[in-house]
């Protein structure tokens, strides 16, 4: 085990079965649908009323606003109402609770943490910090979301949370987001319906029909309104024209924006899977503070999406933490997982580290933070407890001695620790340090979870000479770990 100090913090995040959002609960079958509603027309409106006080005394208290996620799903299911006389807003609202279920969004684990410095550190102590913590939440049916936690590292070093509130609400979705032209034809022509064929040779296709006459910057209602000319003057309908709109609108599908209400603690954002690409998890998010060259500032987090068959790597930008805006990566090497941008450009370029086989970690370079290709192999398993894989555990840190990236190494018997290695400042593909023993591993009760014998984490964060590394254990749960900076650094340049 490395000799290197650290210090354990009282700081251990549980999942709380009790932080719970209401999602539609409405079967496949249409036929089901209409039964449902078929029964609930079928009562008086004194026994409507009846029904609908009984689900507000067991659930209207856990909730900010119940009725309006109630109307909500009662719209999604309206054009199976048999009836055509008007409906009284309590029987709405109890046919909208038909079709309702609670999900217990960290029921399973809260694990997988990164950490950045919050945006607003007003009113900060002197040589304090103010951070944001995100976390991957788990609940029924192994579906992941993104929670959030706001906390206080004190000028000694001392870690604190804010108080977690119970209520937890999912964004507005933006019904309007906007798209770069550019971006979306590039990702069109990775997906094959592009403009170009397999040699790069520029062609007509339905796309182009499509993408043609869209500004270069354009609306989903533009998109829309182009889709359904195409579709027109199209009639009937051809195959490849079909699939190709088809695919047209999952782009537009994955690539939105959200909101949340400026009222809203950190604690109680959720950012839940929206797009068909990530029905089945929003996974991992590595996220970073990003500061231009002329010194604006956004925070930036790579994510996995998965939909129960394939992953895609995915972007989100935030200024605030409460307008985010999801973007598709583009390029040849958006694959695999545990990508982690660098904070900051290097000799005018943006950096990011990848891991494109599953085995070794890389890097690689690009004009912008949304297309990236030509990765470079820069540290391949070495020790046996990193012999398996490698990867990262969130965006490198910057220090005076070079680039500290955080990495992760699974060996015998699938268990996970975390080590360290040191790149060149201005040459990163240079590796001057590295750790020969885990810099943490699993012991005692961290080894017991869903997924035995894991540390891991997705990002850290340095204050003053400390490095914060907050962690996941077995999958289940979070802890936070502290490291004096000199020692791990002499130890970096000691082993390389």
């Amino acid at each position: 085990m490395n000799s290197i100090n650290l210090r354990r913090h009282e700081v251990t995040l549980l999942p709380d079965s009790s932080r719970v959002i209401i999602r539609p609960f409405i079967p496949a079958d249409p036929h089901r649908i209409t039964t449902i509603v078929g029964r609930a027309l079928a009562l008086t409106e004194e026994e409507v009323d009846q029904e609908l006080q009984s689900v507000w005394r067991e659930f209207d208290s856990r909730h900010f606003d119940i009725e309006s996620l109630l109307l909500s799903h009662y719209s999604k299911v309206k054009t199976h109402i048999f009836t055509q006389r008007p409906l009284s807003r309590a029987r709405e609202l109890l046919i909208g609770a038909l079709f309702s279920g609670e999900y217990a969004l960290e029921s399973a684990a809260i694990f997988n943490p990164s950490i950045v410095p919050h945006p607003d550190q007003s009113g900060v102590p002197s040589n304090g910090l103010r951070f944001i913590m995100s976390l991957r939440a788990t609940g029924e049916g192994h579906i992941s979301s993104i929670e959030f936690r706001s906390g206080m590292v004190a000028g000694d070093g001392c870690i604190t949370l804010d108080p977690v509130s119970r209520f937890v609400t999912v964004p507005e979705i933006l019904p309007n987001p906007s798209y770069d032209k550019k971006r979306f034809i590039i990702k069109l022509e990775e997906m094959g319906f592009g403009e170009k064929n397999e040699k790069g040779e520029r062609r007509e296709s339905h796309a182009s029909s499509v993408m043609g006459k869209l500004a270069e910057s354009f609306t989903r209602n533009d998109l829309n309104s182009r889709v359904d000319d195409v579709r027109r003057q199209n009639q009937p309908p051809i195959l490849d024209l079909d699939r190709t709109l088809e695919c047209i609108q999952w782009l537009a599908d994955s690539n939105y924006e959200i909101r949340f209400s400026d009222k809203l603690a950190m604690s109680e954002r959720i950012i839940f899977p929206v797009s068909s690409s990530e029905s089945s998890g929003i996974e991992d998010a590595r996220f970073v503070r990003f500061v231009e060259d002329d010194g604006v500032v956004m925070y930036y987090a790579t994510y996995t999406a998965y939909n129960g068959r394939s992953i895609l790597p995915q972007l989100i930008e935030t200024g605030d933490f409460l307008h985010f805006r999801i973007l598709t990566l583009n390029g040849s090497a958006v694959q695999n997982k545990g990508m982690a941008l660098f904070p900051r450009r290097i000799n005018g370029r943006y950096a990011m580290l990848s891991r494109q086989d599953d085995e070794n970690l890389f890097i690689m370079f690009s004009d912008s933070p949304h297309y990236w290709s030509d990765p470079i192999v820069i540290l391949r398993p070495s020790e046996m407890w990193e012999s398996v894989k490698i990867g990262n555990c969130g965006s490198p840190i910057e220090t005076e001695e070079g680039w500290l990236v955080i990495t992760h190494g699974v060996g015998p018997m699938r268990k996970y620790c975390i080590g360290a290695a040191l790149l060149d400042l201005h040459d990163p593909t240079r590796v001057i340090g590295r750790l020969r023993e885990p810099l943490l591993s699993p012991v005692g009760a961290e080894r017991e979870g869903y997924v035995p014998n894991v540390v891991y984490s997705c990002g850290s964060l340095l204050h003053g000479r400390e490095l914060i590394v907050p962690f996941a254990v077995s999958d289940r749960a979070s802890a936070v770990v502290s490291i004096p900076l000199d020692h791990l650094i002499a130890s970096l340049k000691g082993f390389s």
